[in-house]
């Protein structure tokens, strides 16, 4: 149940961001900012504001390259903004992982039991138990996972994607000579070489059984870093490049920080409270066995069944044969 949830997690998110940058490129051939939709709603309050936060900071920092500068520090502020709204989701995740680290016998148990299970019904009884673990150990099946640091950047990308499309200064403006409202590979590479270190980092924390299905999820957010990069702007690469200087340092504050203080946590807890066995392998034997009997029974109530409607099939036509022979015998006289 949770691989499902992960898997469509991830799927929602790459829906979004692809629709962010789709959005943004259907807009890259206007002359002049968008004025009514969802996309001119956004350029109004976000975007503008962007481009005056960008503008005004590139006169305060001047230089050659003080608007690629100016993009920096307010990306920075802006990421330094999600970073405790980051952290809180990190921390309910890592410690949903320690909460599936104990109870990971079980569910081990149940998944061997379901393939043993000959029939859906007894299937779905045992499927059950699977939930009844997670409840009664109080373990979220979205592992923790929550998706409003990511729905809170979207707008805040289209805003920095418009704020270079519809700005004339910060358009023609340059970072160590790269163009900013080209795309650039260099900066894009080195966005997602700090995705790929925060990515190999979180998965030091993932329990060794659970590192095959997290892996592609992990690896995906570097190939979308990529790939956004090299679809849009370098002002927007250059987002993604703070964001990833951002997020490696929350992920270092996750594995030595956080990390170390949630599993002396988790400790300190199973101590206290030890996992709720919900689920053994006589009681699993016993649910099998009764669903099996269960099964059989029914299967016995059909062929009464059956047996009842072949006798009053059978007594129907020697009642019907009895009436010809009668009928016959009154045409006689």
């Amino acid at each position: 149940m949770n691989k499902k949830i992960l898997k469509y997690a991830s799927v929602l998110s790459l829906i979004v961001i692809f629709a962010v940058v789709l959005s943004g490129c259907a807009q890259s051939g206007v002359q002049h900012a968008p004025t009514g939709g969802p996309y001119g709603f956004i350029y109004k309050w976000l975007g503008t504001p962007f481009q005056n936060l960008i503008l005004s900071t590139a006169e305060f920092v001047g230089g050659r390259d003080a608007y690629a500068w100016g993009i920096v520090i307010i990306s920075f502020v802006v990421r330094l903004l999600l970073l405790p709204l980051s952290l809180n989701q990190q921390y309910k995740s890592t410690a949903q992982q320690e909460k599936m680290r104990a109870v990971q016998p079980q569910l081990k148990l149940i998944q061997a039991k379901q393939k043993e299970a000959k029939d859906p019904e007894t299937q779905q009884k045992i499927s059950q138990l699977m939930m009844e673990v997670y409840k009664q150990n109080n373990i979220s099946l979205t592992g923790g996972i929550g998706c409003l640091p990511l729905l809170l950047q979207m707008p805040i990308l289209i805003a920095i994607y418009q704020a270079v499309q519809y700005s004339k200064e910060i358009g023609v403006a340059t970072f160590m000579t790269i163009p900013l409202g080209k795309p650039s590979l260099i900066i894009a590479l080195v966005a997602t070489v700090f995705y790929i270190i925060q990515s190999w980092l979180s998965l030091q924390i993932v329990p060794q059984e659970q590192r095959k299905q997290m892996q592609t999820m992990l690896l995906m957010n570097p190939l979308i870093t990529f790939f956004i990069s090299m679809v849009s702007s370098a002002a927007l690469a250059l987002y993604f490049l703070v964001g990833g200087v951002v997020i490696l340092i929350q992920q270092l504050i996750t594995n030595y920080v956080i990390m170390p203080r949630i599993k002396k946590q988790a400790d300190a807890n199973l101590a206290e409270h030890p996992v709720k066995v919900v689920v053994t392998e006589k009681s699993i034997a016993k649910l099998m066995a009764n669903s099996g009997s269960s099964n059989n029974n029914s299967s016995s109530d059909d062929n009464s069944d059956n047996e009842s409607r072949s006798d009053l099939h059978k007594s129907i036509r020697e009642m019907n044969q009895g009436r010809q022979q009668h009928q016959h015998t009154d045409d006689d006289k």
